[in-house]
């Protein structure tokens, strides 16, 4: 196990099996020294655990969890394509997209679940630049979606 999977479990939780493709596209990418991961949904063993708008059916703070797997999820994929998560030199973007109901302005607060969590996980590798957006609808109901993009040492 590396390091970074040790700090995984360290925090009570564990990195888990890359979530199939819901469409045509992969989980990640390698691209040079960067990978970028498709838009990861806070499934968990192969089900969502909430569905609906952040700010109507969802709390800000369960999505602010959701948020969390989601970037998880991202971890996996990310492993997926490196074989080893101690090669994550920084992660450099995290965007997230919320699910709002019309008047829900807090999705900073809910993303901030994701780059905490890569945070706590990765330490100064886990700062980043971030995107956190509103849209009315995303794949299966999901409330979050997040997707990363990492540099990777060679």
């Amino acid at each position: 196990m590396s390091a970074v999977e040790d700090k995984i479990a360290e925090l009570g939780l564990k990195l888990p099996e890359v979530v199939p493709p819901l469409a045509a596209y992969q989980p990640a990418v390698r691209s040079g020294a960067y990978v970028f991961t498709s838009g990861q949904l806070p499934m968990v063993d192969g089900s969502l655990p909430a569905t609906g708008k952040v700010g109507a059916e969802v709390s800000p703070e369960q999505a602010k969890e959701l948020a969390a797997t989601c970037a998880l999820n991202a971890l996996a994929a990310v492993k997926s394509v490196t074989g080893d998560l101690d090669k994550i030199q920084r992660v450099v973007k995290v965007v997230g997209f919320v699910a709002s109901a019309p008047d829900f302005t807090g999705q900073p607060g809910v993303i901030n679940g994701a780059s905490e969590l890569l945070g706590e996980i990765l330490g100064d590798k886990g700062v980043h630049a971030r995107s956190a957006v509103g849209v009315a609808v995303l794949p299966i109901d999901a409330p979050v979606e997040v997707e990363i993009q990492v540099e990777i040492a060679e």
